[in-house]
């Protein structure tokens, strides 16, 4: 069922988003890059920490990561090995990815302010950052899509997102996402969605 947006262009963008996972090989303009990286750190934050880094790779170091997931894909079973080596192709078709990750200073800060048990603090201030990051991954998906550019958020990587955070030189932290961007090879067609009447529940 389709979202009822008249003209609103951010409905029309959210509805026309697709996870595209191979690409061609057109350089993406660094203004939208930065445009897109802009709208993702529009996010909200809890308590507006934006506790985010994003990490431009492109070159060199994108084929490290190529390398690095197929490489891993070895040591998992055959369904995880899969969607991995699948993942090794879509960053390799990308002419560009982005790398998100937390920087922990919410849990550094938090876990210190709040007067709670420590443990407690520290799952409530890691759930938060990676609520805040997701979010940042939600808006960084959107823009891109409504700048006529494709992208797959590559979930499948946090199985090895210690060895991702490494290689792009970053402390091991509790969310990592990777993000290829680029312009779409071939369209996608949208993805059956469960009945809408079964997601929502009210109340009163």
């Amino acid at each position: 069922m389709c979202i009822s947006h008249g003209q609103n262009s951010t409905l029309v963008n959210i509805e026309q988003r697709r996870s595209i996972r191979s690409f061609t090989d057109k350089l993406v303009p660094d203004e939208h890059l930065m445009t897109i990286l802009r709208a993702a750190n529009q996010a909200p934050s809890a308590h507006n920490q934006q506790s985010w880094k994003f990490i431009v790779i492109r070159g060199k170091r994108k084929n490290e990561l190529v390398g690095l997931v197929g490489a891993k894909a070895g040591e998992f079973p055959r369904a995880a090995a899969v969607l991995l080596r699948m993942a090794a192709r879509s960053i390799n078709s990308a002419p560009v990815v982005i790398v998100v990750a937390n920087t922990g200073k919410l849990i550094g800060h938090g876990t210190e302010l709040f007067q709670v048990e420590k443990d407690q603090a520290l799952d409530f201030f890691k759930t938060m950052e990676i609520q805040s990051s997701a979010a940042a991954i939600q808006n960084l998906l959107v823009a891109a899509a409504s700048l006529g550019l494709a992208t797959v958020w590559l979930g499948i990587l946090f199985l090895i997102k210690d060895e991702v955070l490494r290689l792009m030189g970053e402390q091991e932290g509790e969310f990592m996402a990777v993000v290829p961007l680029g312009y779409a090879a071939k369209d996608v067609k949208e993805p059956k969605k469960i009945n809408f009447d079964m997601m929502v529940k009210w109340l009163e």
